[in-house]
């Protein structure tokens, strides 16, 4: 609420100055159609929903794989050991601390989610803030609203739409980085001819390097789920060891019963 109240009070703000300056220059956008017709916007987004759907049924799998084990917990409860119902126990807790750092890991503030979204969205989004900025310098407005923004228009002239501007000149720009980028490859690709092997070697080593960095989020993410299943075959290991000795003092004792009884049937 007290944001929208901040909004009506810029737009009124904004309306009482253009009536008390009539030179003033006013142009507003659309940024999502802006940002639906820049195909690496497109294409980024499609990316990091495959991702976030990917990551929401891993962790999905994992919480509905917890419940059962609750539930059967709760169900076997009454013809388990005490030992038992605490090693149960503790490998639920595991479970959820496990889903927790997961979870974490991906959406946390600091998380996957952020540095794919900085990654592949941010790049765009800057693309437009800046071509915002030139085309309203160029032009000298002196403000430019987003239609899509909270800011209601209740009106809008076509005339004063400069989206499609927006959209040409990220369009232009892209095309000339990518004939930049292509250019440098050429050069890179000729100036790898001319390296030393010692310079060839510590680019190399560089590029190894680089392919590290890109590989640590899996390595993470690996190192986690190797602790998980430690922890977890830790507590089978332990639990079964115990069902042992349990089997094993049973036998001895119907064993201990048997020949109690065979000694009483030879004594009679």
């Amino acid at each position: 609420m007290m944001k929208k109240n901040v909004y009506a009070f810029v737009l009124l703000l904004t309306v009482s100055t253009l009536f008390s300056q009539k030179t003033q220059r006013i142009a507003y956008i659309d940024m999502e159609y802006i940002l639906q017709n820049i195909p690496e916007y497109t294409e980024a987004q499609k990316s990091l929903n495959a991702k976030v759907t990917k990551w929401r049924n891993q962790l999905d799998k994992e919480a509905r794989n917890i419940e059962l084990i609750k539930s059967d917990l709760a169900t076997e409860k009454a013809i388990l050991t005490k030992d038992l119902i605490e090693e149960r126990e503790e490998d639920i807790q595991i479970k959820q601390e496990a889903l927790r750092r997961l979870e974490s890991l991906y959406f946390g503030p600091r998380g996957d989610l952020f540095n794919l979204r900085k990654q592949l969205v941010q790049p765009v989004q800057d693309q437009v803030y800046n071509a915002v900025q030139t085309i309203a310098t160029r032009k000298k407005y002196d403000f430019v609203f987003d239609k899509s923004s909270e800011l209601v228009m209740l009106y809008s002239n076509k005339k004063h739409d400069i989206s499609d501007l927006i959209v040409k000149m990220i369009n232009i720009d892209q095309r000339q980085q990518a004939k930049k980028e292509k250019i440098a490859a050429k050069k890179e690709l000729l100036k790898d001819d001319n390296l030393t092997e010692q310079q060839k070697e510590a680019k190399a080593k560089k590029e190894a390097l680089k392919q590290k960095k890109l590989t640590e989020r899996e390595e993470r993410i690996k190192r986690i789920e190797e602790k998980r299943q430690a922890a977890l075959k830790a507590k089978a290991d332990k639990r079964k060891l115990l069902q042992e000795k349990r089997e094993a003092l049973k036998k001895a004792k119907e064993e201990k019963n048997k020949l109690e009884e065979e000694k009483k049937n030879e004594s009679k």
